[in-house]
C-alpha cells in the first residue's frame, strides 16, 4: 500500500522541527517546499498535520514555531490548580458564567436530583503559562450547595473550596474521553480554528458515601494537551 506523499514529507519534517528546538521558527514554506523537493500544496498539507498533533504552532502574520511540549495532564480525581504547579506550570482561570439553571433528566440523573431541580453551572476556560487550553463547565446541586456562591472564588481551584470549606470528601469518579469538534463559541474562548482536534471529556464525581458531588464537561485543545492514565491489574 503506497503512503501519501504529505505523511513522508511529515515524518521527515519532524527530523527538522526537533533540530530547531522550542520556540525557533520555522522556515517559510516555499523554502521548505524546494529543499524537500515537493509541491508548497504538499509542504502545507505536512505543516497543518504537524499543527493539528502539537508540533508547530502558527502565529498570524509571524509564521510557525516549534510548539512547546503537549501539557500531560492525569486523569484523576486532582485539582487542576494543583496538577499543573506539580508540573512546573501556572495556572489560571477566566470566568465565562457562572448562573443557575433547572437540570434536565440527564444532568438529574447524574447529580442524584429531580428534574427541573435548580443547578450551579460555572464555565470557565482554564489557562496554562497564560495560554487557554481548555473550556471546563462544572454542574453542582443548589440543594447540597447552597452557599457555593458565597464562598468560592470562580477563578480559584473549586476542588479546594469544596474540601476544605464545605467539607466534600472524594472518593470516586468516572470519566469518559472522546474527540469532538469545537462549536465556533468554543473555539473564540479558547484562541482556536473549528478544525483543530479537541479532546472532550465527561466526569461524574461522587464523595466517599457514594453521593454525586458533580458533573463536568471539560473541553481540551487536541495540540497542547494530553492524558495518562494509571493502569492496574
Amino acid at each position: 500500500m503506497s503512503v501519501p506523499l504529505h505523511f513522508v514529507v511529515k515524518t521527515r519534517l519532524v527530523e527538522v522541527v526537533e533540530g530547531l528546538g522550542e520556540g525557533a521558527a520555522l522556515p517559510p514554506e516555499r523554502v521548505l517546499a524546494k529543499e524537500f523537493g515537493v509541491s508548497r500544496w504538499t509542504m502545507r498539507q505536512a505543516i497543518r498535520e504537524l499543527i493539528a498533533d502539537g508540533r508547530l504552532r502558527a502565529r498570524q502574520g509571524q509564521g510557525t514555531f516549534v510548539a512547546t511540549p503537549k501539557l500531560v495532564q492525569p486523569l484523576a480525581l486532582v485539582s487542576y490548580t494543583e496538577a499543573l504547579r506539580a508540573q512546573g506550570h501556572t495556572p489560571a482561570r477566566e470566568v465565562v458564567d457562572f448562573d443557575e439553571l433547572a437540570a434536565d433528566a440527564v444532568l438529574a440523573e447524574k447529580l442524584g436530583i429531580a428534574e427541573g431541580e435548580p443547578v450551579h453551572r460555572l464555565e470557565r476556560v482554564l489557562f496554562a503559562d497564560g495560554q487557554p487550553i481548555g473550556l471546563e463547565t462544572t454542574y453542582l446541586a443548589v440543594e447540597r450547595f447552597p452557599t457555593l456562591k458565597e464562598v468560592l472564588d470562580p477563578t480559584g481551584s473549586l476542588y479546594r473550596c469544596l474540601t476544605d470549606q464545605l467539607g466534600v470528601r472524594f472518593g470516586e469518579g468516572e470519566e469518559l474521553v472522546e474527540t469532538v469538534i469545537a462549536t465556533p463559541r468554543e473555539a473564540e474562548l479558547l484562541k482556536a480554528t473549528q478544525s483543530l482536534p479537541m479532546l472532550l471529556l465527561h466526569r461524574t464525581s461522587r464523595d466517599t458515601t457514594g453521593r454525586p458531588i458533580e458533573a463536568v464537561r471539560s473541553l481540551y485543545r487536541g495540540d497542547r494537551v494530553g492524558f495518562r492514565a494509571t493502569l492496574r491489574p
